[in-house]
């Protein structure tokens, strides 16, 4: 191999660059580059060199392989610190400025309208700009079919409708309902708007429903709630809250007379390990 070394004037004084260039073998007529501090320490690359001197020293424009500053490279450096000087000085643009566009779920965008007269400066939607999600027709028949089933994989007895609620030819909206279905679309309506449950207000929509229909309410006609209903519905929940009740205290005396008889079993076990060492 052969070297050469020579003082690297890109930078600071008593740093040193050599050349290394191989004589044999593959990679005949290569050359590696080194650099040597002050102290005498070797660094085989840049980002060596980065680190021991970039708190001192800019080196984004140095070349390693020719020891040289690149002078294109430094212009346009310097040309960026003025740039993000200049921005720095000028200060931070008013976002606010422009008109705000509100991102709703909607594939269309919202516009708002910014209105800088108000008295609390508020900003003011257009209420006939406003874009609603179509809801799909009868999409509670989706739901026809499924059953649930308890932790032992039966299936549970299903709920029964008030008479009021239960599909008819006089009571049911829509093609092909069933009770079961009914009470999905009863148990969605509950779940998904806070708005009172009355069923379909609108009479025409038993000439057309694909039409005429509320999918906010269930697939049924208008009903009302009475007072009888209500008192069979508290004397319902109170007949399963005792049974449960005697459920859990029958449990609980299970478990106390469990209890029990293993501490006896264990006094009779202990009781005859004494005689056993006593003989």
């Amino acid at each position: 191999m052969e070297r050469n070394r020579w003082e690297c004037s890109a930078l600071p004084n008593g740093w040193k660059m050599e050349e290394v260039t191989r004589k044999s073998g593959i990679s005949a007529g290569k050359s590696d580059v080194y650099y040597f501090s002050p102290s005498g320490k070797k660094f085989r690359s840049k980002p060596q060199l980065v680190r021991y001197l970039g708190n001192s020293m800019d080196l984004s424009s140095f070349d390693f392989r020719t020891g040289k500053m690149i002078m294109s490279k430094l212009n346009k450096n310097k040309q960026r610190l003025r740039y993000e000087q200049s921005v720095q000085n000028r200060g931070k643009p008013d976002l606010n400025t422009s008109l705000p566009v509100r991102q709703t779920a909607s594939i269309f965008k919202q516009p708002v309208t910014k209105v800088t007269n108000h008295p609390s400066n508020k900003v003011k939607s257009d209420p006939q700009k406003a874009v609603e999600l179509p809801k799909q027709l009868f999409w509670e028949k989706k739901l026809s079919g499924l059953n649930a089933y308890d932790i032992a994989e039966e299936l549970m007895k299903n709920m029964d409708l008030p008479k009021g609620l239960q599909v008819s030819s006089t009571t049911g909206v829509g093609p092909g309902y069933t009770d079961k279905t009914l009470l999905s679309a009863i148990a969605s309506a509950l779940h998904t708007t806070s708005a009172p449950i009355t069923g379909q207000l609108s009479a025409a929509v038993e000439k057309n429903p694909g039409v005429w229909l509320n999918t906010t309410q269930p697939l049924c006609k208008a009903f009302t709630v009475t007072d009888e209903d209500i008192r069979k519905q508290e004397d319902l929940v109170y007949s399963v809250r005792k049974r449960l009740e005697e459920a859990l205290m029958a449990d609980m005396l299970a478990h106390v007379e469990e209890a029990s008889l293993d501490a006896e079993s264990l006094k009779e076990e202990a009781a005859s390990n004494d005689e056993m060492e006593t003989v």
